[in-house]
């Protein structure tokens, strides 16, 4: 067993530090007619028997000193519990050998051992962890705290009122219907949720304690209200019932309201000859009291009951308001006070197997360029605004519908269809917001979801609005989409690919490829391009058509463009110790990855580990890319050419390329797209795009390279026109590096 020692402790001042003095044994057993309290610490921690002992071996309270015993354990605690008797306080770590032992031990203690008498206070070093409402309730826990607010004065008084609460337990036990009672009072006001249905039902308790009707009032006096003057009333019964809802006016009530600003003032219930004034002592910034008339005056054992009942009651509204506090925080967004997220979720899935759901919609509504807003205007104007547009929704959807902010400028709308649907909500926001004297107009987004053709639970409902809402910001802002089944299907399935792209990235699945490119005069190998090829574990290939714009999508591609690049770089310095000196490789980079901002920063150090010479690495960056933002492109070109490498615009003729922009990239080669070569033998306009690439490179002194050849006719074609180098499936499929060193030797000295 642990030793356990009580040594002396003092008080500093009117502080709550504890300054330890000499250890001394201090001897508080019960010795002949000294009566004391016992006191039994549970907890795993040694300093924590020392500590308490400390903090409490000294003191006198209701005129009798303390004992303690001490248990390590739960199971130790069971053990001591079995043979010992008149224990007041049980002092309770809430985790020991597992998380829920001290919950256990209570439960062991009310059901096992039928220990109703003994007060238990649960304590906990973990702030984080909290016993739920319903244990507090069904186990009747004296009290909840964590070892770092029980300084000594506020273990003293958690303990006095603990053993206080004990004594008079014990004293009224002749009374057991009175006890009875306040058990069952106590449980069914635990059941109550909310503190307003809380306080009503106090009110009635306390009438059934008493065996009359109830006729009182029960009022908060709030933190800065003066006392006595106005007062909230919280719960309200007999002839009191006209204050509901409103406050009790020191004017009007001057009796009442005097006898509630003294009980107040006094911290303490007072009891006369026609009322009682009962305290009820919840959080230091709130304090509760009840006025209830009395047909007769009330006897001792009357008194202590309400004594008794007083401290749950205050100890259920201190558990009352968090759990209130804490629903709010959970279900409620606290800016604009309307249903959250999680809270939308419950009321779809209730929902969808209702009556309603054949004729209900969900719609998403996304503010446009609310980030704008919020940066040139300032947070606290986009809060505002925030609140401004729940204001609006609430006032003229909100009686008939279901208003919800379940992100940073989206709000949700749920409804019948015929007032949820695009005209009505987009006419919500043609009148601007006055915000701060100025007047904003705001456009929406919106994303809707048919209840009726939905499958699934309310967070899959949310989810499909969250589809239809991004598709129609795809499209254009200020616009709407549904949602249909095919594009769940859709988003299944793109979903159900990156995730395995994104595994088979990892367990190497991916491999580079090369496909060598031929120059058309002497049809000798002058380069390779690098492409990416897929192979899951199945065997069967995946097109990069499917794969590439999902890696995009995911932001996968910057790990899967760095590993190319290091490959093909790593391949080209092979390649040249194996004697092909004068060879080009070709990367494709795409625009997620080029636009990254450690892409110069990989590039730089892909060239610098593997040696590769930059001027024979090239980058290839589409039309379309090389179009959008062509102002930050030429800065961001120029910075790569730095590093020495060239730039080729792959898929050249298939966008709108400005020619003056053409000039500014600093480009040294474009490739005709595929779909001109195949053209080539077909159309007279197939031709006439290629020649005029050709043109045009030979023009601004670009080299031209044609992608796609697939027969000698359009290599011919191509030579004759003056491209210079061509790549396809006429000279070379793309191959693995082993089977392209073999391709190189046979092919070389063509």
């Amino acid at each position: 067993m642990h030793p356990a020692t009580t040594p002396l402790v003092d008080v500093k001042d009117d502080h709550d530090d504890l300054v330890f003095l000499e250890e001394q044994a201090l001897n508080v057993a019960s010795s002949g007619a000294e009566a004391v309290w016992r006191v039994l610490i549970v907890d795993d921690d040694e300093d924590v028997h020392s500590t308490t002992t400390f903090a409490l071996g000294n003191l006198d309270m209701q005129h009798r000193p303390l004992q303690f015993l001490h248990a390590y354990s739960a199971a130790e605690a069971r053990e001591l519990l079995a043979v010992e008797d008149d224990i007041a306080v049980i002092l309770l770590d809430v985790v020991m050998e597992q998380d829920d032992a001290g919950l256990h031990l209570v439960r062991h203690i009310r059901e096992t051992l039928k220990l109703a008498d003994v007060r238990i206070i649960l304590r906990t070093g973990q702030p984080g962890y909290a016993p739920e409402i319903d244990a507090i309730r069904d186990f009747d826990i004296n009290d909840y705290k964590t070892k770092s607010e029980l300084t000594r004065i506020k273990l003293y008084t958690t303990v006095t009122a603990a053993i206080r609460s004990y004594e008079q337990i014990r004293a009224i036990n002749s009374s057991r219907r009175g006890l009875d009672q306040i058990v069952r009072a106590s449980t069914e006001l635990m059941s109550l949720h909310g503190v307003k249905n809380f306080t009503s039902g106090v009110l009635t308790q306390i009438a059934d304690i008493l065996g009359a009707d109830a006729d009182g009032v029960l009022c908060v006096h709030e933190p800065g209200a003066v006392r006595a003057q106005r007062l909230q009333v919280m719960a309200c019964a007999g002839t009191f019932c006209r204050l509901n809802g409103g406050v009790l006016d020191a004017n009007e009530d001057p009796l009442v309201a005097d006898a509630i600003g003294r009980t107040l003032a006094r911290r303490a219930s007072t009891f006369e000859m026609d009322h009682a004034t009962l305290y009820f002592s919840g959080k230091s910034s709130r304090d509760f009291a009840a006025y209830v008339r009395l047909a007769r005056p009330l006897g001792d054992i009357e008194k202590r009951l309400l004594e008794v009942f007083c401290s749950n009651v205050s100890v259920g509204l201190e558990n009352v308001e968090l759990v209130s506090h804490l629903h709010n925080a959970a279900f409620y967004d606290q800016l604009s006070k309307l249903p959250n997220r999680t809270r939308l979720v419950e009321i779809l899935d209730a929902t969808l197997v209702g009556p309603l759901r054949d004729d209900a919609t969900l719609s998403l509504v996304d503010l446009d360029h609310f980030a704008e807003t919020n940066d040139a205007l300032g947070h606290q104007f986009g809060d505002l605004l925030l609140v401004a547009v729940a204001t609006r929704l609430q006032a003229r959807l909100g009686r008939h519908l279901t208003i919800a902010r379940i992100g940073g400028d989206i709000f949700s709308v749920l409804g019948d269809s015929a007032s949820v649907n695009p005209e009505n909500i987009f006419g919500l926001f043609r009148t601007p917001f006055s915000i701060d004297g100025q007047d904003v107009q705001l456009s929406v987004t919106l994303g809707l979801v048919r209840l009726s053709e939905h499958d699934g639970s309310g967070a899959d409902a949310l989810k499909d609005a969250d589809i239809a809402l991004k598709r129609a910001k795809m499209q254009q802002r200020t616009g709407h989409f549904y949602f249909t089944r095919c594009m769940g299907v859709e988003i299944r399935e793109r979903v159900r690919m990156m995730h395995a792209l994104r595994t088979g990235f990892a367990k190497g699945e991916l491999s580079v490829v090369y496909q060598p490119q031929i120059d058309l005069a002497s049809r000798r190998p002058v380069g390779a391009e690098a492409l990416l090829r897929w192979r899951p574990a199945d065997g069967e290939f995946v097109s990069p058509a499917r794969f590439i714009p999902i890696a995009e999508y995911s932001g996968l591609i910057v790990e899967i463009g760095e590993y190319v690049l290091r490959a093909a770089c790593a391949e080209l310095v092979r390649l040249r110790a194996a004697g092909h000196r004068d060879f080009t490789m070709s990367v494709n980079v795409s625009q997620v990855q080029f636009r990254h901002p450690v892409f110069l920063e990989m590039l730089r150090a892909a060239l610098d580990d593997s040696g590769a010479p930059p001027e024979y690495i090239e980058l290839e960056i589409t039309e379309s890319m090389a179009m959008e933002e062509p102002d930050l492109l030429i800065q961001m070109l120029a910075d790569v050419k730095r590093t020495g490498v060239s730039i080729a615009i792959d898929d050249f003729g298939t966008g709108f390329s400005s020619l003056s922009y053409l000039q500014r990239l600093q480009i040294d080669r474009l490739k005709i797209d595929r779909a001109f070569v195949t053209e080539i033998t077909g159309s007279a306009r197939g031709s006439s795009i290629a020649e005029m690439v050709i043109q045009l490179g030979r023009n601004l002194g670009l080299s031209v390279v044609a992608e796609g050849v697939e027969d000698e006719r359009q290599a011919q074609i191509l030579q004759a026109l003056g491209c210079p180098m061509a790549q396809g499936f006429l000279f070379a499929r793309p191959m693995p590096p082993e089977v392209l060193y073999e391709w190189l030797s046979a092919n070389a000295g063509l």
